[in-house]
């Protein structure tokens, strides 16, 4: 479904796309379709859709990138999975007003943050 000024897609860089793959399967249990071997688009994830392209860059803060921040209703149990799927926790959970959240990067070093309005 696509919305007048809404976000569409989303394209992120990937030094290994098949780690980057495996990640968002295990942790938020995203669908891709390769097209080739340097792309994979993903879809089942809350947007219409976007994808991973082949670079040996990565997306950051630190280096003025956009920050993607998904939401989560159990925090702790997020971020458990992001660490069991080979993430890595760049800013523990600290409280903010309205809410909770962290940061993290995959494996191909694109950081994201995950927020919750939800208490311990």
């Amino acid at each position: 479904m696509n919305e007048h000024e809404k976000i569409s897609y989303v394209e992120f860089p990937a030094r290994n796309i098949l780690a980057t793959k495996d990640f968002f399967i295990q942790v938020f249990g995203w669908s891709f379709q390769d097209f080739g071997p340097e792309y994979s688009s993903f879809s089942n994830q809350g947007i219409d859709g976007g994808g991973f392209f082949k670079s040996e860059l990565s997306s950051s803060t630190s280096n003025g990138a956009a920050l993607v921040v998904f939401y989560s209703s159990n925090l702790e149990a997020t971020q458990n999975k992001i660490q069991k799927a080979n993430g890595n926790i760049t800013k523990p959970i600290f409280s903010f007003p309205g809410g909770r959240r962290f940061h993290f990067t995959e494996p191909s070093g694109n950081e994201f943050a995950v927020w919750s309005d939800q208490e311990v």
